[in-house]
């Protein structure tokens, strides 16, 4: 069963934060991660107001290739990164345990991510190894997708979702509500008890099997290790 992780390490602790070296007021928001051969080329926006000190650094850094500028948008520049990272001893642990970046923002002192995980082993052992490589680690909260055993449909069934989706898209939640239960019983050819019963469990059933398992494993408190 996969498992999201949010950890938080020192911005120096890490080849790609020391690349992306900001200064006080700056913050980095690392969109993606790309798998290219070899190589794996990160994807991530910057102000306007710290660009010119934050290319600067990066152009000089000795494990950067080259640093493209993608597009702007309301202020802030998306950038590519070409660079090697083999000399990350943190990434390629991501890479070699089979994590997907979700998230992560640095800033001048820290960085903090939001990695999937194939299993909690594959969690533990990134724990394990970024130990073994003295890179100060946290772990914050931890987290299945979903409550195991639920499927893809978190344990609505599919009559379930036909009334739920024709709900939605009929407009039955809207403000001012454009559809009865009555409506979408008759469009349903059913009554319309059985339809608010289905609609009831379907919201239930969704609600357990997602808000409900996640806060279950939320860890609230970072824990280094």
């Amino acid at each position: 069963m996969a498992v999201i992780a949010h950890l938080r390490i020192p911005a120096d602790s890490f080849e790609l934060g020391r690349i992306l070296e900001l200064e006080a007021s700056g913050t980095i928001e690392l969109e993606n991660m790309v798998p290219l051969g070899e190589k794996a080329v990160p994807f991530f926006s910057v102000s306007d107001e710290v660009r010119e000190s934050f290319e600067k650094n990066v152009e000089s850094h000795p494990s950067v290739e080259r640093i493209i500028e993608v597009t702007r948008h309301n202020g802030d520049r998306l950038y590519s990164l070409d660079w090697n990272v083999a000399r990350d001893v943190f990434f390629q642990g991501v890479l070699d345990l089979r994590g997907q970046l979700l998230s992560a923002t640095g800033t001048p002192n820290t960085w903090e991510f939001e990695i999937r995980f194939p299993t909690h082993e594959a969690l533990s052992e990134f724990q394990e190894y970024c130990s073994n490589a003295h890179i100060s680690l946290e772990v914050g909260r931890i987290y299945n997708p979903v409550r195991p055993g639920t499927g893809m449909w978190y344990g609505v069934t599919k009559a379930q979702r036909e009334k739920l989706m024709r709900a939605v898209q009929g407009g039955y939640y809207s403000i001012p509500r454009r559809m009865s239960t009555q409506d979408l019983a008759d469009d349903l050819g059913i009554s319309d008890q059985a339809v608010t019963e289905r609609l009831r469990r379907a919201i239930e059933t969704l609600t357990e099997n997602t808000l409900i398992a996640m806060e279950e494993e939320l860890e609230e408190e970072f824990k280094p290790i």
